[in-house]
């Protein structure tokens, strides 16, 4: 007879971290879905959420897709004999197609290519990437006008359907 394992329960939500910023500050145009080169330290600080995609970016430098900006925070367990920088510059993997597509808009239309999301596939660490476009201030304002009036109709149905 063979013994049982038990399975470890799915988490519901595979995100370690978002740029909610990026979606305020830009138009998001395209999506990619990029691996990280992360050294083990860093997966480490991943597991436990030490992540942070503030002022996290793109850049295309001979034929390499290189993400700027990004903050994954040392343990201080998992990192007492490494010299760690928790802001360096993480390689990006991508097909040369993608990699074409997203220096030929960064070049031409005065786009962005900004990192939205890292989240866990299986074992691996991804990054989704997104060319952008800046919005306009007026843009930005139009945008929380909605977000409150949603907010604001999503109140008036809860008082309805309670009454």
């Amino acid at each position: 007879m063979r013994a049982m394992t038990k399975k470890k329960p799915k988490n519901s939500s595979n995100v370690i971290a978002r740029n909610k910023r990026a979606s305020f500050d830009y138009q998001l145009l395209e999506t990619f879905e990029a691996g990280v080169v992360l050294s083990g330290w860093e997966v480490k600080s991943l597991r436990m959420g030490k992540a942070d995609l503030g002022d996290s970016y793109v850049l295309i430098k001979d034929g390499e897709a290189w993400l700027l900006g990004t903050q994954i925070v040392p343990l201080e367990t998992a990192s007492t004999h490494f010299v760690t920088d928790p802001t360096r510059t993480r390689k990006l993997l991508l097909h040369k197609k993608e990699l074409a597509k997203i220096l030929a808009a960064t070049a031409q239309k005065g786009q962005t290519c900004v990192c939205t999301q890292l989240y866990w596939k299986g074992h691996l660490v991804k990054a989704r990437i997104a060319l952008a476009q800046g919005k306009k201030s007026h843009d930005k304002r139009d945008a929380e006008k909605d977000r409150d009036w949603s907010r604001q109709k999503q109140r008036i149905v809860r008082e309805n359907v309670k009454q």
